[in-house]
């Protein structure tokens, strides 16, 4: 933003003002004969370092010697602005910054595609921000804004509404007559929103209403309360992006996300809330982006779409593919002679390095699946289903059980089934088993051939259960009459047996 190039143009003329260099600033808050004069200097290379907003990126700013291009708050360009910055790609170094990268970039760079660099050292003395999602209430507003007034502080009002900000100043001057209120949003005049921001940052208004203009970089120290208006309607980085302009200093920061009660919220929108909640430590963009990325999807590394398409084959058949063809690449980069001479040999989906997860195969004589009158939405349904492919401890899957009561109410027969299968399969795949079936009399543990049941264990088994199972050396057979309709607490039992050993 044009905000953001003006903090950094300041701060590096501040701390390159030892060495003998020329800053220049291109900005729609600059004048046209300062951007002319500006783009003069641009193509005859008498600027040493330009900092500026998109406008870097029209066709009509040239450099006479480029080498280095720095992209903060990458989050904010999109797909012209980097196809733009790929014609420059061929000679010039690029580095892009953000706490919250796009679905796209952030899988980019996971999967190997870009070279990625974290930084999780905080600023000194920074703390984290208390974060409350909660309904809108106008005595909770009031005790927000004053509580931030008596410490001293000034506050930041996100409304992201153009049309009805004036008719919103209006109630909360009413609301919080004690208050100075100022608005800012992007259909101001150029000079009269640089006024707003500057009356804002020398103190001589309490509260800024204003748009999700204030998403990028924006550093006043002495804002340290955030209250967002119709939180839900925000993206998951939006969110996190409006939440990093407080706690800019060294006071405890509160920010407060708002959605109204009586407004249907979005199964989406209850996640990102629930997520922007949740990660509150320092550093939680990576994490947020992460879970950014679980919920649009990475989109298409080649075309425009910035997110989907990943559901389509599952993350986890996206990520193998992806990261061979990337192996595959650059192989053929480093060996070119070797592989036109050599036919390749066949390759496993995963890579080299990374071992398959252990997986057990489940026969058994129940119906286990969630119920479409139970799960209504087909993303949480699918989403709940992912959770449940993993190899779950028997405590989480009570905490998963607990969390569908209070979502979905008392689990029907088909889900308390399946829970049930899901409990088993993490015993199982502790326990070594390959697999568990359900045979004409018997249900059939079957260890793997390179692991057989200790000794002991035979034993154990054998002495506690007695005449209802056989064990062999690789396979446990409980009778299926004798154990009759206990089989399942039976397969658990066993299961945690075979497990201790």
């Amino acid at each position: 933003t044009t905000v953001l190039a003006q903090q950094h143009y300041n701060t590096f003329i501040e701390r390159m003002s030892a060495f003998p260099v020329t800053i220049r600033i291109l900005s729609r808050f600059r004048s046209r004969q300062d951007q002319a004069r500006t783009l003069k200097d641009l193509a005859e290379g008498k600027a040493d370092i330009i900092i500026g907003t998109h406008m870097l990126l029209s066709k009509n700013v040239l450099f006479k010697n480029l080498g280095l291009v720095v992209v903060d708050e990458e989050q904010r360009f999109g797909v012209r602005h980097k196809e733009r910055l790929k014609q420059l790609r061929a000679a010039v170094d690029v580095l892009t910054l953000s706490a919250t990268p796009i679905p796209r970039t952030l899988y980019m760079a996971v999967s190997g595609v870009r070279d990625l660099s974290l930084i999780e050292t905080p600023p000194e003395a920074r703390l984290p921000i208390k974060t409350y999602v909660t309904a809108y209430r106008p005595q909770l507003v009031r005790e927000v804004i004053l509580r931030e007034l008596e410490r001293g502080g000034q506050v930041f009002f996100v409304h992201n509404r153009v049309e009805t900000i004036e008719k919103l100043r209006e109630e909360l001057e009413a609301l919080v007559p004690e208050a100075r209120f100022i608005v800012g949003h992007g259909q101001m005049p150029e000079d009269y929103l640089e006024k707003v921001m500057a009356k804002f940052v020398a103190g001589d208004a309490d509260v800024l209403l204003c748009t999700t203009i204030i998403e990028s970089g924006l550093d006043i120290p002495n804002a340290n309360t955030l209250i967002v208006d119709h939180a839900d309607k925000l993206g998951l980085a939006q969110l996190y992006q409006l939440r990093g302009r407080v706690g800019r200093g060294a006071n405890r920061a509160y920010s407060y996300f708002l959605y109204h009660a009586g407004r249907k919220v979005t199964e989406t929108a209850r996640e990102r809330l629930s997520t922007i909640e949740q990660a509150t430590e320092l550093g939680a963009g990576f994490r947020i982006a992460l879970k950014d990325l679980e919920i649009r999807g990475a989109g298409n590394l080649l075309g425009p779409e910035q997110s989907g398409q990943v559901a389509a084959v599952g993350l986890d058949l996206y990520t193998r593919l992806l990261a061979t063809a990337v192996d595959k690449a650059r192989a053929e980069r480093k060996h070119p002679q070797q592989e036109e001479s050599e036919p390749s040999a066949p390759q496993s989906l995963a890579p080299a390095d990374e071992a398959e997860p252990p997986t057990v195969s489940l026969d058994l004589p129940i119906t286990a699946y969630l119920p479409e009158e139970y799960v209504p939405d087909a993303t949480v349904r699918l989403r709940i289903y992912q959770r449940m492919a993993a190899s779950m401890t028997s405590s989480q899957v009570r905490d998963l059980t607990r969390e569908l009561e209070d979502r979905f109410g008392q689990l029907p027969e088909a889900a308390t089934n399946l829970v049930e299968v899901v409990r088993l399969k993490g015993l199982a795949i502790s326990a070594g088993v390959e697999s568990i079936r359900a045979l004409a009399e018997e249900f059939a543990i079957q260890t793997p051939e390179a692991r057989a049941i200790p000794e002991v264990v035979r034993m154990r088994l054998q002495r506690k259960h007695k005449d209802l199972l056989k064990v062999t050396p690789h396979q446990v057979r409980i009778n299926r009459t004798k154990a009759g309709a206990k089989w399942q607490h039976m397969l658990e039992s066993v299961l945690e047996e075979m497990g201790e050993a």
